[in-house]
């Protein structure tokens, strides 16, 4: 069963790892838990981020430094 973005935002604001597939979230949508990841130091593997610009992979990964993996 799929996390909405919320309950995923619950999950990685508490330290949590989480597997996400980059197709099914906005830009946006992923930025807000990259944010939380960096905080809480969870790691945040988006999948499927061969949909996103290179522009928008760089802004997601800028906002936790070495929490974000992408699987192109």
């Amino acid at each position: 069963m799929a996390k909405t973005t919320d309950q995923l935002k619950q999950i990685v604001s508490l330290g949590g790892g989480v597997n996400i597939d980059g197709a099914s979230k906005t830009t946006d949508q992923l930025k807000l838990i990259a944010a939380l990841a960096a905080k809480s130091g969870a790691t945040v593997v988006i999948r499927n981020a061969d949909g996103k610009t290179t522009d928008q992979l760089k802004q997601i990964a800028a906002l936790a430094p070495g929490r974000i993996i992408f699987d192109l």
